[in-house]
Parts: structure tokens; sequence; C-alpha cells
């Protein structure tokens, strides 16, 4: 009878264990089903999303051809030239689905596409600095988008400072404290934000911008002094070089460091005009009539003794290779047609 037991109790073991099996087949069966299920409704999601994206990139598309094909020539003409706002900030950021980065993107392309084809279609020299020739209305707009839908977007507001103060200064003092707001740590936007108070000689508000940017941990010590120099003397040509001198260090944009080259040299080659006219002046005093020089070559011995590169007709070259020019009317000194220097200061 013991045995019976045991044997029947083996049984019974041996069935409940197959049962166990069982279940765990069905209950593996059913999770690797929920699983199946949770990715395919996933990927339904995922497909739908795209889909919706998809087909409201197509809509505006559509929907901005139709109104162009529908409006008078002149209407027409206005929405090819602003065809790269299509929507305020707050409007470009719930649209974007959460793709904000990447939204963002797409304004900042907008914006260097933007003033590429005005630079491109406009008859003359500018400088990145100063493109108020170029009319861009909305560069503002474009670049308030593109730092709305990304915040820590840096290139764009260091661009706006750069760029901007020519069109709108109030819009790149707005853009730059924005940036500040939203990325606290970067002490270059205080410094961008100095530049643009220096352009318009708001010498005080520059020095505040760079006695801020001091205090953002990991600021280069060198700001204190600009601060300083902004105070006590921020009109100067050694302040100017001071400013371009560290703009070209800083910035890895190399649009900003042929920016800051050419300011550098358009400084040196106001140091070296002075020079010039302080030579034509020592001249003149020298001579019983006071009279001007007609050619450079008359003065020759002290502009080689002045160090002054010279060419053969002994007229001195400004930076860019080319000679300076003697105005006769009143002894003063200019740039040549020719030369590559920067006339606006």
């Amino acid at each position: 009878m013991t045995a019976s037991r045991n044997t029947d109790t083996g049984n019974d073991a041996h069935d409940d264990a197959r049962r166990d099996a069982t279940r765990g087949d069905a209950q593996h069966d059913a999770t690797r089903g929920d699983a199946s299920s949770r990715a395919r409704r996933f990927k339904a999601r995922e497909f739908t999303l795209v889909a919706v994206v998809l087909c409201g990139l197509g809509v505006s598309a559509g929907l901005a051809r139709w109104l162009e094909l529908r409006q008078p020539p002149a209407a027409a003409q206005l929405a090819r030239t602003s065809d790269e706002l299509y929507l305020k900030p707050e409007q470009a950021r719930r649209l974007s689905l959460g793709f904000n980065a990447m939204a963002a993107d797409w304004y900042w392309m907008r914006t260097l596409q933007y003033v590429g084809r005005k630079i491109t279609s406009h008859k003359g020299a500018i400088q990145i600095d100063d493109l108020s020739a170029l009319n861009l209305k909305i560069l503002a707009p474009l670049l308030e988008n593109a730092t709305t839908l990304d915040p820590q977007f840096i290139a764009a507001y260091e661009y706006g400072a750069i760029v901007l103060p020519a069109v709108d200064v109030e819009a790149a003092v707005k853009l730059v404290k924005k940036g500040i707001n939203a990325n606290p740590r970067a002490w270059r936007l205080h410094y961008y934000l100095g530049y643009i108070y220096w352009q318009q000689n708001r010498f005080q508000e520059a020095s505040e911008a760079y006695a801020a940017a001091t205090r953002v941990p990991g600021a280069p010590a060198w700001l204190s002094a600009m601060s300083a120099q902004m105070a006590t003397k921020g009109g100067s040509r050694e302040t100017a070089r001071a400013i371009y001198e560290n703009m070209y260090r800083q910035t890895d944009d190399e649009q900003m460091k042929k920016l800051s080259l050419a300011r550098l040299v358009q400084l040196q080659s106001l140091d070296e005009m002075d020079a010039l006219r302080a030579l034509l002046a020592t001249h003149r005093a020298r001579t019983t009539s006071g009279r001007c020089p007609q050619a450079w070559r008359e003065v020759a011995p002290q502009l080689r003794a002045a160090r002054f590169q010279l060419d053969p007709s002994a007229a001195p070259l400004d930076p860019s290779g080319v000679p300076y020019v003697i105005k006769q009317d009143n002894c003063d000194v200019e740039l040549g047609e020719q030369s590559e220097i920067i006339r606006k200061y």
C-alpha cells in the first residue's frame, strides 16, 4: 500500500508539473502576444504621427501655392519676398508636434537663405555687420522663430547680434537678452550684448554687459578689463581693436572671423592714414609756400623712414596692397578706388 501511494503521488506530481508547464506556455504565449500587440500599436502610432506631419506639410505647401496662384501680381510678389515666414513663434512651436529642434533648424536654414538671396541680388559691396541696404524686413521674426523653437540655439543668437543691429537695434537687443535668459551660463551672449551697445555708442550699457559676463562661471578674465575700458574710453580705436581681437579668438564661425579680420585691417589702415596726414602736415610746414606734395615721391624718404610699404612710384600701400591717395584740395589722405578696406567705420 505504501508503494501504491508513492506511485499515485508520483503520477499526481507528474500531472501537476505538466499542467504547470501548460499554463506557463499559455502565459508565455499571452505575454508574447501582448508584446507583439504593443509593438503593433506603437508602430501604428508612429506611422500615424509621421503621416500627420507629412500631411500637414503637404497641405501647407498646397495652400501656399493655391493662394499664390489666386493673388494679384503685386500681392504674389510680396508673398514671394516674405515666404520664409509662415507662422508666429508660438504657432510654430505648437505645430512642430514636438520636433522643435528640427523645426528650429528649418527656420535657421530659411534665415541664411533669405539673407543669402538678398546679398546675391544686391549690387555693390556690403559687410556682414552692415546689411542695412538689403531691406531685411523679416530677419528678426525668422530668428525669433528659430530661438523660440530651440531656446538653446546659441548660433542663432550670435548671428542676430552681428547682423540684426543694422536692421533693427532694439530687436537685436531683445533677441540676445532672450538668449541670456534661456542660457544663463553662456557668457558669450553677454559679450555680444555689449558689442551691440558699443556699436550704438551706449558705452555704459556695454560696460555693464561685459561686467555681467564676468560673473558667469568659466568666463575669461579679460572681460573685466573690457568692462573697465568700455566705461573710460569706449569710443577709442584701442577699444575697437580689443573687441575684434577677442571676437576673432573666441568665435568658431568663419564669417565672424572674416568680419573680425576685416575690421582689424580697417583699424590698421586708419592708424596708417593718421600717420600719413601727420607726415604731409610736417612737409607743408617745412616748405616756404606751404604747398601740399603733388606726388608721394616728394616725401619718399620720410615714408621709408616710417617703414611704409611703397609701390614703384613711391606711393604707400594700404593693407590690401592698394596705394593711398593724396587729396590735393585739403592735403588729406584717402583710400584708393580699388582698395578692399572697409570704408564705413
